[in-house]
């Protein structure tokens, strides 16, 4: 943790914002017990074993109200943690990206340039408009996801042209040569849905490979055929892999696993939640676990489907 995150305003309101109701909830639980225990001892030291049914059973709803009070305000006040951080991230997001642009055409209005100058600087301004144009599309794809891809009909797609569009639309995004980075161990697959649901979910797990992926980076797509009529997608990376108790916390809308104040990377925190949403849609599974052979990450997808005739 750096000296930005442990000394932040912003980080020690929200540290002091769990820290209240916890504390709270502690004091009024540990009053409850000894109350609790406090009113068996009298009352069966009288012998009024109706009162002290009685008793027992308030003080145990009590109990049992504030620990369901601690656990839904914890989740409320980390909810909203994942909200600023998500708010925080956008707003940046969408600054860089607008601050360039009105960088490039500020300079194309006020100096001459040759034409070699012009179409670098053109092809950048391209570049920073389509990075507008995915931040945008995937904040209008949280609203709409149930309904997304309905407009089209089911169809048998093959897993291996997919992927293969999905991972060069990545490298492109991240200014990679797919070929270079990414290597390909299909079976012929064949999965019957709609086509736009598939390219959503593995063009965000394989953007996020790329981006996540080592200092020389390397995936690997591999595509098995499962029994039972599934097929199993798997994309491992050469990162820094996720830690344990992540695993879960990252298919969460608007969960990042690193403070806003000292992120390396870009996002917004909704890539995995959409892919898992959807997945879901499909009625499949999707896990990440380390990757075997060295380090690294191992996003697993399972999908209904069957070998490509």
């Amino acid at each position: 943790m750096s000296n930005v995150d442990k000394h932040s305003p912003v980080s020690l309101s929200r540290r002091r914002t769990v820290r209240l109701p916890v504390t709270l909830s502690v004091i009024l639980m540990t009053l409850n017990v000894a109350l609790m225990v406090c009113w068996i001892i009298l009352l069966a030291q009288i012998r009024s074993w109706s009162a002290l049914t009685v008793g027992t059973v308030v003080f145990a709803l009590i109990l049992v109200g504030l620990i369901v009070y601690l656990f839904v305000t914890v989740k409320e006040v980390r909810l909203n943690q994942r909200q600023a951080n998500f708010v925080d991230s956008v707003t940046h997001e969408l600054k860089t990206p607008i601050a360039a642009l009105r960088l490039y055409l500020e300079t194309l209005q006020l100096r001459e340039l040759t034409v070699e100058q012009r179409t670098d600087f053109y092809a950048t301004m391209e570049r920073e408009l389509q990075r507008l144009d995915h931040l945008i599309s995937q904040l209008l794809e949280v609203g709409r996801l149930d309904a997304i891809g309905h407009l089209a009909d089911p169809e048998d797609i093959s897993l291996d042209g997919l992927l293969r569009d999905c991972a060069e639309s990545a490298c492109a995004h991240h200014k990679k040569v797919a070929e270079e980075i990414v290597t390909f161990e299909i079976e012929p697959t064949v999965v019957h849905t709609r086509r736009l649901i598939l390219e959503m979910i593995f063009r965000n797990l394989l953007d996020n490979a790329v981006k996540y992926a080592g200092e020389e980076p390397e995936v690997l797509v591999r595509v098995q055929v499962k029994p039972r009529g599934r097929v199993c997608v798997q994309i491992i990376d050469n990162g820094e892999g996720v830690p344990s108790d992540l695993r879960k916390q990252i298919f969460r809308m608007f969960y990042r696993g690193e403070n806003e104040l000292e992120r390396r990377q870009k996002g917004t925190g909704l890539g995995l939640y959409i892919s898992r949403t959807l997945t879901q849609i499909l009625k499949g599974s999707i896990a990440v676990h380390d990757r075997p052979d060295g380090p690294g990450s191992v996003f697993e997808v399972e999908l209904p489907g069957r070998p490509e005739a």
